[in-house]
């Protein structure tokens, strides 16, 4: 496994990192703890989570499969660098969802519990809150981090100037502010290269790209459906509508190297300088070995070019949209 500092922290995270959105919807939770202890045979030690994943009858369902897996002992928690996130409704309580500083330390206090664990590691807030002020919200973080209920802060889903909001209040205190930024990410979602990476750049923050595979479009789709393993449906069958020749070529292009479309997907994150560690979401063990193999995939200058000239991303702003 390689291992890298989660942006201008001093922790060392795996360069891949294990998604847990499955575990629990789609996931049987005996399966789940397989893969979790595959992970850890692999030397993967960055797992993430979020408060509300289980589906909206059971929200917080995968942090108790989580939590159930860490209190198994055996070094579990120890070895793991475990991330969760705040922000979505867990009721219909009007202050049982966002970044208000009530919200953060009940939020907070109820992951905790369903993760059996003292402490989060990284704690995300899962989306920008325009209604609470960053002094609020990094007073809240302060004093969960006095308490050494969480070690470092992250963002998820945030605009660039969302982090530069945020990084100057926490300047103000001063306090570390973000260490990490997780956003969509992938060849056919590059968005995040016009202002978002450069924001994380600046501020040294690590990009944690979500959905690395789009969805799975870039998993080998057209090969699945012609072997009759897929049926792409909904959202995903008009995306692949609109974009099924760049699909093509960038299948024709993995088997020239000899790698799986979804390898070479992961590949190209990983090479990318701002990427820390692209989430991997398995629902099986297999796909967690599909993952596994990106590690070992290198892409050169040639093929990287080719992959720019398929999905084609954007200039950083502004330079994109003016002179």
């Amino acid at each position: 496994m390689k291992y890298t500092h989660l942006g201008r922290s001093g922790l060392s995270v795996s360069k891949l990192c294990l998604g847990t959105m499955n575990f629990g919807p789609h996931t049987e939770e005996a399966d789940a703890h397989k893969i979790m202890d595959q992970a850890h045979d692999a030397g993967l030690n960055f797992f993430d989570t979020a408060n509300v994943y289980g589906g909206t009858d059971h929200r917080g369902w995968t942090e108790e499969i989580v939590g159930r897996w860490i209190a198994q002992g055996g070094g579990r928690r120890e070895r793991t660098v475990l991330a969760t996130k705040v922000y979505g409704n867990m009721t219909d309580w009007p202050n049982d969802s966002k970044l208000s500083a009530m919200n953060i330390r009940k939020a907070l206090d109820a992951s905790l519990k369903r993760l059996q664990t003292d402490h989060i590691d990284l704690y995300q807030f899962h989306h920008v809150d325009r209604d609470t002020p960053w002094d609020e919200i990094w007073q809240a973080m302060d004093v969960a981090i006095q308490q050494g209920k969480i070690l470092y802060a992250g963002s998820s889903n945030f605009a660039g100037w969302h982090i530069a909001a945020a990084q100057e209040a926490a300047a103000r205190r001063p306090v570390t502010g973000l260490v990490s930024e997780q956003s969509i990410y992938n060849l056919m979602q590059r968005s995040v290269e016009r202002e978002v990476i450069p924001a994380a750049q600046h501020y040294g923050l690590g990009l944690l790209p979500w959905s690395p595979l789009h969805g799975g479009l870039l998993g080998g789709v057209l090969q699945k459906e012609n072997d009759g393993v897929r049926r792409t449906e909904g959202r995903a069958a008009d995306a692949l509508a609109h974009s099924r020749d760049a699909i093509a070529a960038f299948e024709d292009l993995s088997a020239q190297l000899g790698h799986a479309p979804g390898d070479v997907a992961l590949a190209w994150l990983l090479h990318q300088p701002a990427v820390t560690a692209p989430i991997i979401g398995p629902r099986t063990s297999t796909q967690l070995e599909s993952g596994l193999r990106a590690l070992e995939v290198s892409l050169d200058d040639a093929a990287l070019a080719r992959l720019d000239e398929i999905f084609p991303g954007p200039k950083t702003a502004p330079e994109d949209y003016a002179w």
